[in-house]
């Protein structure tokens, strides 16, 4: 298969450059010429061309002026800059900001030239091939996305069915009736829902555009608490929620925040201890709501305390999916918040949240 030669694009306000680059590289490239910066826009407008070269001292616009011009509209050419000894500081200052990829001096020499425009054109194609690689890795992923979603979906469906029948059994008074097994399957099928769930968030996170809307924190950590408080009743919870203005916010960020962090409050308390507490405490004004979560539970080593927002990372004593703390962050990252944690080991964690009010 025959290669396509290269669209080389040249703009000169000097006729005789114009023809005398046209007779050197006419059978190596495919050459068009402008003898202004308004002409060579131009041929941008209707051709593919995939190197420009263009002389620094035109009269209405100069070469530097003329790439900074397009470096957003044509960012995919690459461009080279012919330029006199005498164009120093212009030729800095379109290196400082990217504008070109080359220059050669005035007058030049044709071998040199050459070599510019084949490696320019390298240049060319491997950024248009890294473009489009990262458009099928996008695709790729977004695929892959879709199928655990999908797959995720699915297979909560019959979980639930199998968690309704063990709630079945236990309202029955069979629970206890054969031994630990049907201990041992609420065990298994709750921490597979709880995993499911996890990947459920973790796509919606990114899936999802913000949508605000009116947010009571009050309702919304009452019902947070409802929902898994049911794995260890003996957790006692303080709350103190001062909100004195309207709040508007992304209500499925804020809850999938808030359900996370009083999840792993509860999960992470000492399994010995009697006078299990979590503190909740919210602000939430005009500008922002400050959210603060402590737990006098099993708390975080000073050395993980870096990587507990890692993605999968779990310590020692973790009992999640190392997905949690990671969603938090990157449901935060969304919304424009921020969090902070300080722990003591063997006495207890505290988040701060910041989220601001979108109203």
């Amino acid at each position: 298969m025959t290669r396509s030669p290269v669209k080389v694009l040249y703009i000169d306000d000097e006729e005789n450059n114009l023809l005398a680059f046209k007779a050197s590289f006419r059978r190596q490239y495919e050459i068009y010429t402008a003898i202004s910066a308004a002409e060579g826009l131009k041929v941008l407008e209707n051709l593919p061309v995939e190197v420009i070269i263009a002389d620094q001292k035109m009269p209405e616009t100069t070469g530097v002026e003329f790439f900074k011009s397009i470096a957003h509209t044509y960012p995919d050419p690459i461009r080279i800059l012919l330029t006199g000894y005498t164009d120093i500081a212009a030729l800095a200052d379109a290196i400082n900001h990217g504008d070109i990829y080359r220059y050669i001096t005035k007058p030049w020499n044709d071998l040199e030239l050459h070599n510019s425009i084949k490696n320019a054109h390298d240049a060319y194609k491997s950024k248009i091939d890294l473009r489009n690689k990262i458009k099928e890795l996008e695709k790729t992923n977004d695929e892959l996305n879709r199928f655990i979603y999908s797959i995720s979906h699915e297979l909560r469906a019959p979980l639930v069915s199998v968690i309704g029948i063990v709630n079945l059994v236990k309202m029955e008074g069979l629970y206890n009736s054969s031994g630990e097994y049907w201990e041992l399957i609420e065990s298994c099928s709750n921490k597979l829902d709880y995993y499911i769930q996890k990947t459920l968030q973790y796509y919606k996170n990114n899936k999802n555009i913000s949508e605000n809307s009116p947010i009571n924190f009050k309702t919304l950590v009452d019902e947070m608490i409802d929902l898994y408080a049911y794995s260890d009743r003996d957790t006692q919870f303080n709350l103190n929620i001062n909100q004195t203005h309207p709040f508007m916010g992304d209500s499925f960020r804020i809850e999938v925040i808030l359900g996370n962090l009083i999840s792993n409050a509860i999960k992470y308390q000492k399994e010995s201890g009697h006078h299990k507490v979590v503190d909740i405490s919210i602000e939430a004004n005009l500008l922002s709501a400050e959210i603060s979560i402590t737990d006098n539970g099993l708390g975080i080593l000073n050395e993980h305390l870096e990587k507990i927002f890692t993605q999968f990372f779990k310590a020692k004593n973790n009992k999640g999916s190392g997905l949690g703390l990671f969603i938090v962050k990157e449901a935060l990252n969304k919304i424009d918040g921020k969090i902070s944690v300080s722990s003591s080991l063997n006495h207890g964690t505290t988040f701060k949240i910041t989220i601001p009010n979108a109203k």
